[in-house]
């Protein structure tokens, strides 16, 4: 076996370090939606499958995020996985300031008042069951209550999911 010898030099942990190296980290792309008032939503790169019985799953949210009032708030979250078309809905939900879910976003309301995106490879309804403070963030656990593994639009089999790699959406290549 062949050791490596060119390692790099190490830099000391810092934000820009952790961002630097996720950098290098594919990731699909989701949107979590939370019902209210006014419904939040924002596109997220950290989503993670954490249990399968029960169903659970967890995604990170800074507590400085326009979302976070509802998102902490909410007893029950939508999330939904992008397709490759969707690059456009990400960078919408990826946006401060914007109004996400005026058009040309097209969404229902779903079980729970949770807001659904139309259009989805798939989508989820969670409880959530716990806020974790991390740092400036705070991990959220939600526990699946239903949803549909072929998205709203029965978009399943004919998209490829969307990516986040280097600073941008990528969609997989052949």
């Amino acid at each position: 076996m062949t050791v490596p010898t060119d390692l790099g030099t190490p830099r000391a942990a810092t934000p820009d370090l952790l961002r630097s190296v996720f950098r290098q980290h594919a990731a699909g792309v989701a949107v979590i939606t939370a019902p209210g008032p006014r419904p939040a939503g924002f596109t997220a790169t950290s989503l993670t499958s954490v249990a399968a019985d029960p169903p659970l799953l967890s995604f990170g949210i800074s507590t400085g995020s326009s979302c976070w009032p509802a998102v902490s708030e909410a007893g029950h979250i939508g999330v939904h996985i992008l397709g490759e078309h969707q690059q456009e809905l990400a960078t919408t939900f990826a946006r401060s300031g914007a109004d996400r879910f005026a058009p040309p976003t097209s969404w229902r309301p779903g079980p729970h008042g949770v807001p659904l995106l139309d259009g989805v490879l798939a989508w989820l309804v969670c409880k959530v069951v716990a806020r974790v403070p991390a740092g400036d963030h705070r991990i959220v656990l939600g526990q699946v209550v239903e949803g549909d593994p072929e998205g709203y639009a029965g978009t399943a089999g004919r998209s490829r999911p969307l990516l986040y790699h280097e600073g941008r959406f990528n969609a997989l290549r052949d």
